[in-house]
């Protein structure tokens, strides 16, 4: 199975075009190297995969056939991420709803602009 649909069908990305263009921006590894979204994936591989700041790991156990619900998930892929990393991700989540209590209503253009560039 293809890496972008595999990761799709996993639930790691919200919709293939998506998992597609971490594909294509290099944000997804197999083994340590960077591959493309066509690349064939297999049970026992490792894929890495960066979103952000945080670098997430995955084990395959193996392929399914269809996108699967988050309850399955487990069956077909094993979380490797380390806890530093996901240590990482709860002090980034706690210091946005921190600096968002301060400002009412929804970020502006520029504040939304700000948060893209430092989440890429």
């Amino acid at each position: 199975m293809r890496v972008d649909k595999y990761l799709w069908c996993i639930r790691v990305f919200k919709t293939r075009s998506i998992s597609a263009a971490a594909c294509k921006s290099g944000k997804v590894q197999v083994g340590g190297e960077q591959v493309k979204a066509s690349f064939e994936v297999r049970a026992g591989q490792e894929i890495s995969i960066r979103k952000g700041p945080i670098h997430f790991k995955w084990q395959v156990l193996s392929i399914p056939k269809n996108r699967v619900g988050p309850k399955l998930v487990e069956e077909y892929a094993v979380d490797r991420t380390d806890p530093m990393e996901l240590e990482k991700l709860k002090l980034l989540q706690a210091a946005q709803t921190e600096t968002r209590r301060n400002k009412l209503g929804r970020p502006t253009k520029k504040d939304r602009r700000d948060l893209d560039k430092f989440f890429d």
